[in-house]
């Protein structure tokens, strides 16, 4: 597969400005991080159980002159959100500027009848209740000009794939947060949330047979899965003064699949 190179020479200004990526240790998550740094942005990262990912872009991003830490939390938890919002001051400074929300997942492939309550809680806790914790830990010290965005999916709006239908609905949960919120934190702070497509990630690996992605990549107008750096490259923008005009957006990023 072709990969988008990204220069570090055309990176969003987002100097002085800091940053908490969630879910930011893999995939998606640590091409958002590497891609905030490149544009000047101290980063936290937040990583769930391997630590692995994000010591290493930690060290990529020290290695170049930029600040960032790792940080392990479990984004379910009031607490742990809590504890990355104040070790992020702690290392950085009072403010936080963004907040990358990247958290979430499947879990698992269930049709209703063999869904049990367990698991439609646990999609929905890992999806849309972590965006609301962190949202709420970091509004305290977001000032005007804050950027927070979230990882929907392109499921919450066609509904998902097969056994897919609560991962569908915490991304569509997501969606409508985004735009609620948009509202009622305007006109200082900005909210938008990405809806990617088939991207080349871990999800896909797991989730997704071989033959299925290659299926949607040949139907797919640019004929190729999205790249976790196509998806950073958006976030970078959003987080920006460029996208100041904009707030309470789902953006779709799906190479044609699927408009809306």
């Amino acid at each position: 597969m072709n990969m988008p190179e990204t220069s570090p020479t055309s990176s969003r200004n987002l100097t002085g400005k800091t940053a908490i990526v969630t879910g930011g240790g893999r995939d998606i998550g640590r091409a958002c991080v590497l891609r905030l740094a490149a544009a000047g942005a101290s980063v936290a990262i937040n990583y769930h159980s391997s630590s692995e990912g994000a010591d290493s872009a930690a060290r990529d991003i020290k290695a170049t002159g930029g600040k960032a830490i790792a940080l392990q939390g479990d984004m379910t938890r009031e607490e742990d959100v809590s504890a990355l919002v104040a070790e992020t001051r702690e290392a950085f400074g009072d403010g936080i500027d963004i907040l990358v929300h990247v958290t979430g997942g499947l879990v698992a492939r269930k049709a209703i009848p063999e869904m049990d309550i367990d698991h439609w809680h646990r999609v929905m806790n890992l999806n849309a209740t972590s965006f609301f914790h962190a949202v709420k830990a970091v509004l305290p010290h977001m000032g005007r000009g804050g950027s927070i965005i979230g990882l929907a999916s392109q499921a919450g709006r066609d509904g998902g794939g097969p056994g897919a239908v609560a991962y569908g609905a915490a991304k569509g949960a997501v969606m409508t947060m985004t735009r609620g919120l948009a509202k009622e934190l305007g006109p200082d702070i900005r909210v938008n949330s990405i809806c990617p497509g088939m991207i080349d990630t871990d999800f896909h690996n797991v989730f997704t047979k071989p033959e299925v992605r290659s299926h949607v990549a040949n139907v797919t107008p640019l004929k190729r899965e999205g790249a976790p750096e196509d998806v950073a490259n958006l976030v970078a923008y959003l987080a920006s003064e460029e996208a100041a005009f904009i707030t309470g957006a789902n953006i779709d990023i799906n190479g044609g699949t699927l408009f809306s």
